[in-house]
């Protein structure tokens, strides 16, 4: 950790003599270490120390970025130097607002000192409490368990000052047997909010329940999606239909149903970074706060994402939802999507299936098949159970789905009361913030021999 004043000083050293209209620094700094187990043995420890800084200058209405992982004054000034450079021969971008100025950040308690500290030896000991659970019933464990902190600094030539100190936990767990897996992860800001224990539990009692599964012919049946299985759609559907570009070039399902009902009304989504029950960001890459956006709300689609130059460019106002300046092109993006619980019970959404399929998580999806649709494909894994007269009965053999959310949200018979925070590629910043989800139709389309 470098900490906010040392970062700020280094960063006015850097501009001091900046020729440009006005500059932007970003910085993104990392400490992470993992520990890795296969076998219920662990086979490899890595520690990583890394930093990006981004800087933005801006001629008139031209942008040029640059980036570099030194923090040596002479290197920052020649990034600094690279970044004009390229500014210079950019075409004007007219949709471009300048950067922004000052602004009023929430207050979030996003450091945990424990996590901060914890060592090699202390993610060892638990991973061993894991084994621990595995041999008791005589499965191999297999995952990773991740512990760090990091820092992410905005800094502008127009008085942005935002600095924000992280510290990040999580774990996932893979219980199997020669014919069998089940799956459980944790992720929290604080350490202490992980219990390896009771996800090794859930992970064992899911391969256990899946031993020697049977085979399911594919047709429509009802389902129950754990967490996980939401989590993976909706890193998706985040990125096919919550952001700026793909609501502006309408390729998203939100562009053509704004204002219409088309999910069940229990479905209500939105993108909150001030929401401490989630992995919380107050700002976005600019320096601007993040507002709480409803995405859908009750069935219905309200909107997207933006960052300045959409909002900008659309005669929107920007939502804190920028991402880095190189990264841009993308257009905004929701880092802290929420789904909001329901008043149900995991044991009675299962209670209530005459005849159904409990799905634990998904993987290999592809979300381009449809995209006006939201047309999802994918395949079962780490635990997929039949569900006969309220109770689980047996492992089935993994299944392909291929349906439209859009559909299968229209089709709720239930949501969870508890919701889990779900990694993503973003989860330092941000998480999926989900619940179960009981559907009355879900479309399986293929089989499999596993």
């Amino acid at each position: 950790m470098i900490g906010k004043d040392k970062l700020f000083s280094i960063f006015d050293k850097v501009v001091h003599s900046s020729k440009a209209d006005e500059t932007e620094i970003v910085f993104i700094g990392s400490t992470n270490g993992l520990t890795r187990y296969a076998n219920s043995t662990i086979h490899q420890n890595v520690y990583e120390s890394d930093a990006q800084i981004i800087i933005r200058t801006v001629l008139g209405k031209k942008v040029g970025v640059a980036v570099t992982n030194s923090m040596v004054l002479n290197d920052l000034k020649a990034t600094l130097k690279n970044s004009l450079e390229i500014a210079k021969y950019q075409r004007d971008n007219r949709h471009f607002p300048g950067l922004p100025g000052p602004a009023d950040y929430a207050r979030l308690d996003t450091y945990f000192q424990h996590t901060a500290d914890f060592q090699p030896k202390d993610r060892a000991r638990l991973v061993k409490k894991v084994f621990i659970r595995g041999n008791r019933r005589k499965f191999t464990m297999a995952g990773a368990f991740s512990t760090g902190d990091g820092e992410v600094a905005v800094y502008n030539t127009k008085g942005v000052r935002c600095y924000q100190p992280l510290t990040s936990a999580s774990i996932n767990i893979i219980a199997m047997s020669d014919t069998s897996s089940g799956y459980a992860s944790g992720l929290s800001r604080n350490i202490d909010d992980i219990d390896p224990v009771a996800l090794a539990d859930i992970a064992v009692e899911k391969a256990f329940r899946s031993k020697r599964p049977k085979p399911l012919k594919a047709g429509d049946y009802e389902v129950i999606l754990e967490p996980p299985a939401v989590a993976e759609m909706m890193e998706w559907i985040n990125y096919i239909a919550f952001g700026s570009k793909a609501f502006e070039d309408k390729t998203s399902f939100i562009a053509h149903n704004v204002d219409q009902k088309i999910m069940d009304e229990s479905i209500t989504i939105y993108d909150d970074g001030n929401d401490a029950s989630g992995i919380a960001m107050p700002f976005d890459f600019e320096g601007v706060p993040k507002k709480k956006v409803m995405l859908v709300e009750r069935g219905v689609p309200k909107g997207v994402v933006y960052d300045r130059t959409s909002a900008n460019r659309t005669g929107m106002i920007s939502t804190g939802h920028a991402l880095t300046a190189q990264s841009q092109g993308q257009g905004a993006f929701a880092l802290n999507v929420h789904m909001a619980p329901g008043d149900k019970t995991r044991e009675e959404m299962i209670a209530s299936v005459e005849r159904g399929i409990l799905v634990t998580r998904f993987h290999y999806i592809n979300g381009f098949i449809d995209t006006p649709k939201a047309v999802l494909t994918g395949m079962t894994r780490d635990g997929t159970l039949m569900i006969e007269n309220g109770q689980i009965k047996r492992g089935i053999k993994n299944l392909r789905f291929t349906d439209s959310i859009i559909r299968a949200f229209s089709q709720v018979k239930g949501i969870s009361k508890d919701r889990q925070l779900m990694p993503a590629w973003w989860d330092a910043i941000g998480c999926l913030t989900v619940p179960a989800i009981h559907l009355g139709s879900f479309k399986f389309t293929g089989t499999t021999d596993f």
